[in-house]
Formats: C-alpha cells, structure tokens, sequence
C-alpha cells in the first residue's frame, strides 16, 4: 500500500524552515540534496542557486515530511497559494505506473514518470481538480518514504 506525505515548495528558503521544523518535531535528516548536486551538462545550475534544496526529507512518524526551493527559473511560488504538493511513495514501479496515470487523467502532467536523476522512478503532475500530484517509487524505500 503506497504512503502519502507532504511536500512544501519554497522559494529559497526550504533549509531554514525544514532547521525549524527538525528543532520542533525532533530527529534527523533522511536526505539532503542540493540542486548543484543535479548539474551536468543538459542541467545546468545557475551559482547563485547551486547550495539551494533539491530535495529535503524529515522522518515525523512512520510519515515524512519533504520539500525544496523553486529554481528562479520556474518563477517564484505564489506563498498564499498551491505552495504545497501530496506525494506519494509507491511500493512498486507497477504501483507508481497505476497512481500516476490514473490521478494525472485529465490533468496536466508537469514531470512525466521515468527514472529520475537522482535514481527512483518519479512523475509530477496537477489533477483534472487543480491538486498537485507527485509519485514516487525508489527501490530502496519500497513505499518506506
């Protein structure tokens, strides 16, 4: 069965909140990436925006909380507003596949689900009904996070 958590979009200040967040609900990263840790050749990362989150995770739970900066090149996030994202960790790539097309039909498909970067299978997308969706499978995890 495939676990829901939340995921908060900011705009360049996801650490300093997920600091605060760690100083109130206790424990310990489970992963920080950097957007310089993404840059290559076909993903270059602008100097100013290289230490900036990538991804952020905090175990709360059998529940993670998670989130990252908005490059500036997406335009900033609209704080008052869709600024938050429910994820969904998979159990399978079958389970990821099943979820992602049928929340996404008729809806916009922002990622296409497909290996990542940074090695699981993810896709992201915003639902017929406006709600932003994105769909995780790593195989390290198996629906853990």
């Amino acid at each position: 069965m495939a676990l829901i958590n939340p995921h908060i979009n900011f705009n360049g200040n996801a650490e300093e909140a997920f600091n605060f967040y760690k100083s109130v609900f206790g424990g310990e990263f489970a992963m920080i990436m950097r957007l310089k840790d993404l840059a290559s050749p076909e993903f270059p990362i602008a100097e100013k925006e290289a230490n900036k989150i990538m991804h952020i995770a905090l175990p709360i739970g059998n529940n993670i909380l998670m989130g990252n900066d908005v490059p500036e090149s997406m335009g900033p996030v609209n704080e008052n507003e869709n600024r938050s994202k429910i994820s969904i960790s998979a159990e399978s790539r079958e389970e990821a596949d099943k979820l992602f097309n049928g929340l996404s039909a008729g809806g916009t498909i922002e990622v296409p689900i497909d290996d990542s970067p940074w090695g699981s299978y993810f896709g992201m997308f915003r639902d017929k009904y406006g709600i932003e969706w994105m769909v995780d499978f790593d195989p390290k995890y198996k629906g853990k996070i």
